[in-house]
């Protein structure tokens, strides 16, 4: 951590800062240049930030050199990692594609939506048992029935499952039956989920929050290593911005950033970001392009019935562009598109 003092800051003002952090049991060491004075700490991070220090008179500002987030950091883990969904990959030799109805609704609606997703080349199968919804009227999802399902579709078309959780209560009902375990973006912050996720054994896809900053974000995977599991899975799913013309902001530039600071893999939804099904190709084309790990969308056969999100989900008729677009754009990038690992 590095304190900036103020261009007025008198020698009275520096010695109060080293004393106070001496105190605390720190180190500090003083820099004096032509017109700033900064002062290096070393020690406990987190004690630092209880001192209050930006209130001592004469700091400019505090600047935190080591990142907060220690065990998906970059810092100590250079190289990005790869996780494995009932063996497929999603890293940084691969793009991913992961598709599925928003809302599991019959088994046939399911059935039918993982074949479609196989048409256009997916290799993991979405689907929501369990649905926090803004309204408490509407569709709350078919629960364990719906997780049932998944697993028999499972067994019918060999696509590992991910599938949101949204309780901590519910982890090891959703982990006995999927592959993958979902955060959504109104769990993000859910900091007792988070650490029941990270004890249940399954990789873990944690959606961005609709408010959080990418620091908040990475912050809320940490909850998860901390508790032994690595297997996260980022997702970029949009932001809320002013702007209305699309159901969220998708926030392109996060998957570098993310990269950049993590060694987890970064995926993106189109689907939820642009809430439209005509935008859905063009944001999917946007993240291969950016680098994104994978994309994960809504696939559904009848969306003008579907009980949560049809406006957003493709139908076959899009699926051959999708593959196309997926796969070229793959290639170009140099990397290979995602398969099993696993017989089905």
């Amino acid at each position: 951590m590095v304190i900036v003092m103020a261009l007025d800051a008198t020698e009275a003002d520096v010695a109060a800062v080293v004393d106070l952090v001496e105190a605390a049991g720190g180190e500090a060491f003083v820099s004096r240049g032509l017109d700033r004075t900064i002062v290096g700490l070393i020690g406990d991070v987190d004690l630092f930030a209880t001192l209050n220090l930006r209130s001592l008179t004469g700091v400019a500002d505090v600047v935190r050199i080591s990142v907060p987030y220690k065990l998906i950091s970059r810092e100590h883990h250079p190289d990005r990692s790869t996780v494995h969904v009932g063996g497929v990959p999603i890293g940084p030799d691969t793009v991913t594609l992961i598709a599925g109805p928003c809302a599991v609704e019959t088994h046939e609606q399911t059935l039918a939506a993982a074949h479609m997703a196989q048409a256009a080349g997916a290799t993991v199968l979405r689907g929501g048992a369990y649905k926090p919804r803004t309204s408490p009227y509407a569709f709350q999802g078919l629960g364990e029935a719906g997780l049932k399902i998944l697993a028999d579709v499972r067994e019918e078309t060999g696509l590992p499952i991910v599938t949101e959780v949204v309780s901590a209560d519910d982890v090891d009902t959703v982990a006995a039956y999927a592959d993958m375990l979902q955060v959504g973006t109104r769990n993000m912050q859910n900091f007792p989920l988070l650490q029941a996720v990270g004890r249940a054994g399954k990789p873990v896809m944690l959606k961005r929050g609709m408010s959080a900053t990418i620091e908040e974000w990475l912050m809320a995977a940490e909850y998860i290593a901390q508790r032994g599991n690595l297997d996260i899975v980022l997702c970029e799913r949009g932001i809320r911005t002013f702007e209305k013309a699309t159901r969220n902001t998708l926030d392109i530039a996060a998957v570098p950033v993310a990269q950049r600071l993590s060694h987890l893999p970064v995926i993106i939804d189109p689907s939820h970001s642009g809430g439209r099904r005509d935008l859905v190709l063009p944001l999917t084309k946007a993240a291969i392009a950016v680098g994104a790990d994978g994309v994960i969308v809504d696939v559904h056969p009848h969306p003008e019935t579907a009980l949560c999100d049809g406006p957003q989900a493709l139908i076959t008729s899009d699926l051959p562009e999708l593959a196309e677009a997926v796969g070229t754009l793959t290639e170009v990038t140099g990397r290979t598109q995602a398969r099993s690992l696993t017989p089905a």
